[in-house]
């Protein structure tokens, strides 16, 4: 007999979801030999023109984005120091900015102070016109059409397996962890809309942007993003592309609309609101690169970030599924939520 002790099973975890949530959980997960990782999803990575899904048309920079929140503000601040340590790979990039508050806001008490780097007040001579408070920092970007690939390109280095599929019921979904396995839920707005699962908090955030050459337009800017009752949130984002740094110019906020169609109307007033803040953005060497709309993944209540765990099969009386598609075996899956950020 061999005197090397057995290896043990690796566990089977089935992350639902190709978006930037489930790709960073399984490169998360990835990095420990005992997890046997599978990523299924209708959209995957390389679908970077689907508007079924958000990341591929996000602004995909650390924003501040409403009032503090313990349990979110340890999620910013991973998330925020993750990035910042891949920009030496260029992966991401750094950039200045600004972004400006109502004379009343306790400028010097912002909750994302110890987070982002190098935070300052603002000088008058630093505030566009009509506005009166503001604040600097360093803060950080990604591009999606690059990170998403690369994210994809480390997990099939490390043995990750994508799968194409489109999942119809909870029940289905838990079944291709099986017994004893994992399941990640990171189906975005597909949350409402599974079968046995059908979360009602789930809705969509209609965003519209633009997408700019400019050189002059290198800084982040935004005004106080909240959820205007307007629809309206309104930010310059430089980011990282094959030729140097183009920007995103934003942008829509609309609760519960699901329209991912183009608005010129949209369009014209967004670039009316980035070029007030900085006017070279009506310069005649901008070229308009293209138009984006997609849906963000929100949710009533936060996030839900939780654990549980399901009797498989579970069968639904709202569809017939075949053994096959359910599986026979009985047991246990540990269901994780990771869905509604956004």
């Amino acid at each position: 007999m061999s005197g090397e002790s057995a290896q043990p099973a690796q566990i089977p975890v089935v992350v639902l979801g190709a978006g930037v949530i489930g790709l960073t959980v399984a490169h998360v997960l990835s990095k420990n030999a005992r997890y046997k990782i599978k990523v299924v999803a209708r959209d995957l990575p390389q679908d970077l023109d689907s508007q079924a899904f958000a990341s591929p048309w996000a602004g995909a920079n650390w924003s501040p984005m409403g009032a503090y929140d313990e349990r979110i503000y340890k999620w910013e601040k991973a998330t925020f120091d993750k990035f910042w340590d891949l920009i030496p790979a260029k992966l991401a990039v750094a950039s200045p900015s600004r972004v400006f508050y109502d004379e009343s806001a306790d400028l010097d008490g912002l909750w994302y102070k110890p987070l982002v780097r190098d935070f300052r007040i603002l000088k008058e001579d630093e505030l566009p016109a009509g506005h009166k408070a503001g604040v600097g920092f360093q803060t950080v970007s990604v591009w999606p059409d690059a990170y998403l690939p690369w994210l994809s390109s480390e997990l099939t280095a490390r043995g990750v397996e994508f799968v194409r599929k489109r999942v119809v019921t909870f029940g289905e979904a838990a079944a291709l962890a099986g017994p004893g396995g994992v399941l990640i839920n990171a189906t975005g707005l597909g949350a409402r809309s599974l079968i046995g699962l059908e979360d009602q908090d789930v809705y969509p955030i209609r965003g519209q942007t633009i997408v700019i050459d400019n050189p002059k337009v290198h800084e982040f800017i935004c005004t106080e993003l909240t959820s205007a009752d307007d629809g309206n949130a309104t930010y310059i984002i430089p980011r990282p592309s094959p030729t140097g740094i183009t920007t995103i110019l934003g942008g829509k906020y609309q609760k519960d609309n699901w329209d991912t169609s183009f608005s010129a109307t949209d369009a014209e007033g967004i670039l009316e609101r980035c070029a007030a803040l900085a006017p070279a953005i009506k310069d005649p060497e901008t070229r308009v690169l293209r138009h984006n709309v997609g849906l963000r993944p929100a949710r009533r209540g936060g996030p839900r970030v939780e654990a549980e765990l399901v009797d498989v099969p579970l069968k639904s009386a709202l569809l017939v599924q075949s053994e096959e598609t359910l599986g026979s075996q009985q047991g246990s899956v540990l269901v994780v939520h990771a869905y509604g950020f956004g």
